[in-house]
């Protein structure tokens, strides 16, 4: 049973920098696609960030320049670093993830992922 557990999330001040990881337990297979989504309250869950173990790091728009997606392969780990935070980043934050290669052009799409976690709430307020 493939396990995928978030941790790092919290409240911080706009402005602040949070960090969320993501380790995979489970099976010893590795990922190639691993990534972040988000939901905030009343919308759907959206695409903020993934990357490919074989080759390609991707970002929502809304992210670029802010956040960073890296991954630890040996550990099948990702991890989100966040800074200058906005109130519109708060949310729960989960943890994706997809054995096989998912094309740039399907890259924030959900269905893809066929893993995930639980989810970790962020909230940025003042």
């Amino acid at each position: 049973q493939v396990q995928l557990v978030e941790s790092g999330g919290g409240l911080v001040q706009p402005g602040g920098s949070l960090r969320l990881s993501c380790s995979a337990s489970g099976r010893t297979s590795t990922y190639d696609t691993m990534g972040w989504f988000r939901q905030a309250p009343g919308k759907e869950r959206e695409f903020v960030a993934a990357n490919r173990r074989s080759g390609g790091t991707y970002y929502a728009d809304s992210v670029k320049g802010r956040f960073t997606i890296s991954r630890d392969n040996a550990r099948n780990t990702v991890s989100l670093q966040m800074n200058s935070l906005k109130p519109e980043d708060t949310g729960v934050y989960y943890c994706a993830a997809n054995s096989n290669r998912i094309n740039t052009s399907a890259i924030g799409n959900q269905r893809m992922y066929s893993h995930w976690g639980q989810g970790a709430q962020v909230t940025v307020s003042s």
